[in-house]
Order: C-alpha cells, then structure tokens, then sequence
C-alpha cells in the first residue's frame, strides 16, 4: 500500500514538474519582448518576415499576440502569421490562425485573402499525398485536406466573386476536382480489377455525380459499362451505352 502510495505521488509530482516546465518555456518565449512596445515587436516580425526568416517572424507575431492583443500590430500580425506559418510548413497552426481571423473579423476587407490562404495552405498540405498519389498511382489516399481545400476556394468564389483572389482560387478548384475524379477513378479500377463490381459502380457514380465537368467522367462511365455487365445487368449496360452515345 506504502508503494502505491509513493508511485502515485511520485507521478503527480513529475507531471507537476512538466507543468511547470512547459509554462516556463512559454513565458520565457514571451518574457523575451515583454520590454518592447507592440510597435517594436510588430517591427521585429515584419522584418524577419521580409528576410524570409519565417520562425522567428512566428515568434514576434505570437508574442505580440499575447503581450498586445489589441490594436492595428495585432490585428496585422494576426494575418502575417497565417503565411509565416505556411512558409514554415506549419500547416495546422496556418489552418487555426486563418479560422480565428475570419471568426474574430468576418466582414474585415482582407477576409477573401485569408479564405485564400487557407486554401492554399490545404492544397500545400496535401503535396506530400499527392506525390506519392502521381508516382505510385495508388488508390486508396486520405484526401480529406484536399476536400476542405476544395471548400474553402469554393466559399471564396462563392462570398466574394469580385475579389482578386477568386479567379486564381477557381483555378484551383478545377485541378483539386480533376485531382479528386482520378483519385475516385483509379479506386473504381481497383475494384474493378478484384471483382467488386458493386463497388466499382459506386466509386465510378461518384465521379459522374460530384465531379461532374472532369475529364474523367467518360472513363467513369464506360467502367460502369463494363461492371454492369460483369454482373448481368445488361439493361443497365445498354443504358450507360446509350448515355456514352449521346
């Protein structure tokens, strides 16, 4: 009993240990400008920033949040960070920090902006995914980042079809759903290939369905063509025959 004791106390005293020595590395990163303006600060950050110095612009920007949350610098750095984060790979926190700008300041000008960036930090997230997608044609991926990429272009054009930023990010939204309908596809084919005919038809209905206007909707379609036909369904086939046709 005495040993379980002394197990349990010796565990919180090393998670109060930890505790503590999380924090402290927290306060020590903003007890570095807690001598600065919010002026100097915001400086600093820009600075670093224009230097392609992206870690120590994150640091500026989140010590300024925390030391000076109001005003034009905090506001502006709140911005700032989204790309210093997406340049620094750091694609949550860019994901979060966009989120918290459209939630504290949803009719801000530089909205459309940010619901750009957000974008792009999703497309970007993805790239590791799609490379292995492109050069190993792989079917089955995890591309729900792409998808909430393909959403957040998709809000921008739809809140804000005059911005800038709308025509580039319609753009993207072709390449994702082109992306997505071949990814759909290839897994169709997989199906296919091993017989699973039912399957095959779903994935394949899909494309025709949610990424209509692709390239690959034809393909999609002679796949259920063939799976119709694999499974006897030959007045579904003639359907499909007849849609090709047209």
């Amino acid at each position: 009993m005495k040993n379980l004791k002394f197990g349990i106390l010796s565990a919180l005293c090393l998670l109060t240990l930890l505790t503590a020595g999380c924090a402290t590395n927290g306060d020590s990163a903003t007890n570095a400008f807690k001598n600065s303006s919010a002026k100097q600060i915001f400086v600093g950050g820009e600075t670093a920033l224009a230097k392609a110095d992206y870690a120590t612009a994150i640091k500026h920007f989140e010590a300024l949040d925390s030391l000076y949350p109001f005003g034009d610098e905090a506001k502006q750095a709140k911005i700032d960070i989204i790309y210093a984060y997406y340049k620094n790979d750091d694609y949550a926190p860019a994901l979060a920090a966009a989120d918290r700008y459209i939630h504290l300041y949803p009719r801000d000008a530089v909205v459309p902006y940010v619901y750009y960036m957000k974008g792009i930090v999703g497309l970007e997230s993805n790239r590791t995914v799609l490379q292995k997608f492109y050069n190993s044609n792989l079917a089955e991926l995890d591309l729900s980042s792409l998808r909430g990429s393909f959403s957040t272009f998709n809000e921008l054009v739809q809140q804000f079809p005059d911005s800038i930023y709308a025509k580039d990010a319609h753009r993207r939204m072709i390449y994702i759903r082109n992306t997505l309908a071949e990814h759909e596809l290839q897994t169709a084919n997989f199906y296919f290939e091993r017989k699973a005919y039912v399957a095959a038809i779903n994935r394949a209905i899909y494309v025709v369905k949610h990424l209509n206007g692709s390239p690959q909707v034809t393909k999609a379609l002679q796949l259920m063509q063939k799976s119709y036909q694999a499974l006897g369904e030959q007045k579904k086939a003639s359907d499909i025959t007849q849609l090709l046709k047209k």
